[in-house]
C-alpha cells in the first residue's frame, strides 16, 4: 500500500536559523519526547492533531518536481541545503523516506548545491559512491547518550545509538565528512551519565555540535542545571581541541 501523500505548493525554504532546507515529509515516526519542537510546531500552526497524527507521516508526493523548479527558479542561486529540520532524512522503519532523500540529495548535487543531513536512523552506505553524490556533504547524527534504556524512554522509534554511530564511521571511512549532533543532553536527574565514552565513540568525526536539553521542566528545574552544562562544555572544548575536531557549542545558560 505504501505511505501516504501530501502535495506542496513549495518546497525549499529559508529556516530561522539562516540556512537553506527542505522537509519532504510531514511528520516523523521516531516519537521523540524530549519534547519534540517541531511536532508542537506543527500541532500549534493546525498541520498534525496530536501526536499519534504526527508519528504517521506523509510522505510530500511532488517533492521532486517542486525541488527541480525551484532549483531551476528562484533558487538558482541557493549553494547549501540542510535536510532536515522538522523530521528525519533516513526514518527508522520507512524506505520510502530514505529512498526519496538519497533522490533528493543527488539532485541536488547535479545542480552544484552541497547538502548537510541529520539523522536518528541509518545513514546509508549509498551516499560515498562518487558516481551519484558530491564529495562535499556532511553527514551526521544526533545523539544523547549510548544508553538503549533512555533511547527507548526518550526516542523509542529512533535507530540504535550503536546502529547510528556504526554507519556514521562508515561513511567516515569511505572518505565523507561527518559530524555528530550531541543535543540535547541531559542532566544528571534524567539520566547519569559520563559524557567521556559518548565523545569517545564519535571521535572520528569532523565537526560535533554539543547542546543543552530546552522545552522540559525536569532540567529547568534544577537549580545547578547551568553550572552542569558549562563544566560538561568544557568537557567537549577540551575534548575537540585534543583531537582537533571543529567544535561548535549551542546556548547553555
Amino acid at each position: 500500500m505504501g505511505m501516504e501523500r501530501i502535495n506542496r505548493k513549495s518546497l525549499l525554504y529559508r529556516s530561522g536559523l539562516g540556512f537553506f532546507g527542505i522537509n519532504h515529509v510531514q511528520g516523523c515516526s521516531h516519537g521523540c519526547r524530549y519534547p519534540c519542537y517541531a511536532f508542537m510546531m506543527a500541532k500549534h500552526y493546525g498541520r498534525v492533531r496530536d501526536a499519534c497524527d504526527w508519528r504517521r507521516p506523509r510522505l510530500v508526493g511532488n517533492a521532486l518536481a517542486l525541488l527541480e523548479r525551484e532549483l531551476n527558479g528562484k533558487f538558482r542561486a541557493v549553494r547549501s541545503v540542510h535536510l532536515c529540520l522538522t523530521t528525519d532524512p533516513f526514518m527508522v522503519g520507512y524506505p520510502e523516506v530514505g529512498a526519496l532523500s538519497l533522490e533528493i540529495v543527488e539532485l541536488l548535487n547535479r545542480h552544484d548545491v552541497t547538502c548537510s543531513l541529520l539523522t536518528k536512523g541509518i545513514l546509508p552506505i549509498a551516499l560515498a559512491d562518487r558516481s551519484r553524490f558530491g564529495a562535499d556533504n556532511d553527514h551526521g547524527i544526533s545523539l544523547a547518550s549510548l544508553d538503549e534504556d533512555f533511547r527507548r524512554r526518550w526516542e523509542p522509534g529512533a535507530a540504535p545509538y550503536a546502529e547510528r554511530i556504526a554507519a556514521l564511521r562508515r561513511l567516515h571511512e569511505a572518505g565523507c565528512r561527518t559530524h555528530v549532533h550531541i543535543e540535547p543532553y541531559p542532566t544528571p536527574n534524567i539520566i547519569e551519565q559520563d559524557l567521556s565514552p559518548l565523545l569517545e565513540a564519535v571521535s572520528f568525526v569532523d565537526h560535533l555540535f554539543w547542546g543543552r536539553w530546552n522545552y522540559n521542566a525536569s532540567v529547568t528545574a534544577v537549580h545547578s542545571a547551568n553550572t552542569f552544562y558549562r563544566a560538561q562544555a568544557q568537557i567537549v572544548r577540551r575534548f575537540c581541541r585534543q583531537r582537533r575536531i571543529d567544535c561548535e557549542i549551542g546556548s547553555i545558560g
